[in-house]
Formats: C-alpha cells, structure tokens, sequence
C-alpha cells in the first residue's frame, strides 16, 4: 500500500514538471527570437502556440470533468516532451458528474503513462496515444490505446499484477496497472488489455457507479 500511495504522488510531479519546462522552453524560444530581431518567425511561434491552446480546450468541452481535463492538458505535455503524439478520441463525451473525479485520474493517468512507456522504451516510429472517455450509465468507461509492441496473449492474465511492466527489462518494476487494478477491484469493475488493430495494445477499464445517475447529473 505504502508503494502505491508514492507512486500515486509521482505522476502529478511528473506532469507538473512536463508543463513548468514546456512553459520555460517557449519563453526561451521567444525571448531567442525576439533577441535575434526573427519577429516574422516569433509570430508564426505564437500562432503555433495558439493552436496548441485552442486544441487543449476542446478537451473541457468534450471532458467536463475539470480534473479529468487538465489531467489530459498536463499528459499532453508530458508526451510532446517524449516525442509522442497524444490524441482524444472522437466518440469522448463525459459530463461533469464523477462521483469520486480522484478515482477516475489516477486509472486514466496511470494508463496514459502506460501507454507512453510502451511507445517510448520501446522507440516506436511516429508514437501516439489514443484516449476515450465516456458514460455508459452510471458507468465510466475510460480507453488508452497507443502502436506501441502491444502485449502478448500469454501475458494479458498478468499485466495488472504489481510488478508487470510495459517498459524494457531495465525499465523498472510497474506499479500503475496494479493500482488500475486496485481502484477497479473496488468498483467492481472490468480492466482488460486487448490488440489494437494495427498493432499496439488496447486498455480499457469499466467503472460501475462512478458516475451520479442521469436525474442527478451536472450539465
């Protein structure tokens, strides 16, 4: 338990960090720009940067769940900076009516940083992440697939135990897909890893209840 609760803190660092030096890298870049008399190529920098802002807040209309949401922005960070393109999918659709929103960020971030582990150890060409999120119900139902190798038949019944991990050998022991496992065991819920068509791994978690029932939702 005590591992869980650290791992539970390391990914809210992580992300923190991918945006303090996101937002350091473009300050520098325009500061070098500006400093270099590029103003034409210092424009255009900025109209890139407001693309990716305007991309970003597509995600609280899709996701209106704000944990959930800056959650993506934060992870959407964290992939640029690992050379991995992070994508939601057009079928995502989730009012804001999480009963326990926690619950439903740490599943969704420990199988985003699955999924960029996977992509990354591994070096994968033209590395994404697709993400869907939506309600079924009173049931959350959150989907993280990536092209990454993907995980083989025989390994599919362990991949949620403490220590299995997406990464290389030298990559460490794995904690996420255990603590998925745990959130989702007390939900009574569903967690499965299938192949992606294509190529990669498909991870998708099923979470009875944790949504307020439609008379109650928040629109």
């Amino acid at each position: 338990m005590r591992g869980m609760i650290l791992e539970t803190g390391r990914g809210p660092i992580a992300t923190a960090r991918a945006q303090h030096h996101e937002f350091a890298n473009c300050l520098h870049t325009m500061a070098g720009l500006l400093h270099m008399e590029m103003y034409d190529r210092a424009s255009e920098f900025i109209a890139e940067l407001t693309r990716i802002r305007t991309r970003e807040t597509q995600y609280a209309d899709r996701v209106r769940e704000p944990v959930l949401s800056a959650l993506l922005v934060g992870k959407s960070a964290v992939a640029a900076e690992r050379g991995v393109v992070l994508r939601i999918g057009a079928g995502t659709d989730l009012p804001r009516r999480a009963l326990v929103p926690h619950d439903l960020m740490m599943v969704l971030g420990n199988l985003i940083d699955n999924a960029l582990d996977s992509v990354a150890s591994h070096r994968v060409p033209d590395s994404r992440v697709d993400v869907s999120i939506w309600a079924e119900g009173d049931t959350a139902v959150l989907r993280v697939a990536d092209n990454g190798p993907g995980v083989p038949p025989d390994a599919r019944p362990f991949v949620f135990l403490k220590g299995w991990s997406t990464k290389q050998p030298h990559g460490g022991r794995g904690m996420g897909l255990a603590q998925v496992r745990w959130i989702t065991d007390r939900y009574d819920g569903t967690a499965t890893v299938d192949e992606r068509v294509g190529g990669g791994a498909v991870f998708t978690v099923r979470l009875p209840r944790a949504l307020a029932p439609e008379a109650t939702a928040v629109r």
